[in-house]
C-alpha cells in the first residue's frame, strides 16, 4: 500500500481584499450576493470576530489555487491576515458558495483541519470478486498550517479479499491524525454466495393424496 500526502498549498503573492460589514438585515446579505459577494466572518488568533464580504470570483479563483486546506492572506481593513477557510455554506441547487467562515492562523502553530482519504487503483481482491468498502472518508488532523494535507491518497492496488486499512497506515506526514490507530478506512469484503435452500426432504411425483375439492369423474 502506497500513501501520497498532497499538501495544501501557501499563497501568499495573491491577497483576497475583505470589507467589513456593517449591516446584518437579511436584504443587506441578498443585495451583497447579488452584486456577487459572499457574507463572511474571519476569527482566530487572537484576532476579533469580525464580520465581513468577499468577492465570489476573486475568492473561488484563490481556492482553485491553494486547494481547500492552503493558506492565503486577507486584507483587511489594510492589514493582512493569513487565512485558512475554515468551514462554508453553499446553495445546492445554484450550486454557489453564500458564505464563508475565515480562521486567521499563526504559521507556527498548530490546528485542526479535516481532510479527505481518497482510494486510488484497483484492488486484487475487487478483481477476485470481493468487494470494497470505505468506512472512512476524511479524517481531522492536527498540524501546523503549512503541514496540513489537501488530501490523503492511498493506493489499494496490492488490497486482497479480508484485508484492511486502518487509520495507522495513514501517519506518514508531518501532522498528528486525531483518530483511534485502530479504526478501519478501507476493506475488501469476500463475495457474497448465495445458499440454496434445501429441506433435505425429496418431493415424490404422483397423485395428490387430498381428492378432497377436486372435480372427478362419476363411476357408472
Amino acid at each position: 500500500m502506497d500513501l501520497t500526502i498532497r499538501k495544501g498549498i501557501v499563497k501568499m503573492n495573491t491577497v483576497l481584499r475583505a470589507v467589513e460589514r456593517t449591516e446584518f438585515r437579511n436584504s443587506a446579505l441578498t443585495k451583497l450576493r447579488i452584486e456577487g459577494n459572499i457574507p463572511a466572518v474571519v476569527y482566530g488568533n487572537k484576532l476579533e470576530s469580525k464580520p465581513i464580504y468577499i468577492n465570489g470570483a476573486d475568492f473561488i479563483k484563490t481556492m482553485r489555487e491553494v486547494g481547500r486546506n492552503g493558506v492565503f492572506p486577507l486584507d483587511l481593513n489594510g492589514q493582512k491576515v493569513n487565512v485558512i477557510l475554515s468551514d462554508y455554506q453553499a446553495d445546492a441547487i445554484k450550486n454557489e458558495i453564500i458564505h464563508a467562515d475565515l480562521l486567521a492562523v499563526d504559521m507556527k502553530k498548530e490546528i485542526q483541519a479535516d481532510v479527505r482519504i481518497a482510494l486510488v487503483g484497483e484492488a486484487v481482491g475487487v478483481k477476485d470478486g470481493g468487494v470494497l468498502q470505505q468506512s472512512l472518508h476524511e479524517v481531522s488532523v492536527t498540524a501546523t498550517p503549512s503541514n496540513i494535507p489537501q488530501v490523503i491518497e492511498v493506493d489499494i492496488s496490492g488490497l486482497e479479499v479480508g484485508e484492511t486499512i486502518t487509520v495507522a497506515d495513514l501517519n506518514a506526514g508531518n501532522f498528528v491524525i486525531d483518530h483511534d490507530s485502530e479504526q478501519t478506512v478501507a476493506s475488501i469484503l469476500p463475495p457474497k454466495v448465495e445458499e440454496e435452500i434445501d429441506s433435505g426432504e425429496e418431493q415424490e411425483g404422483g397423485v395428490p393424496t387430498q381428492e378432497e375439492g377436486r372435480e372427478t369423474e362419476a363411476e357408472e
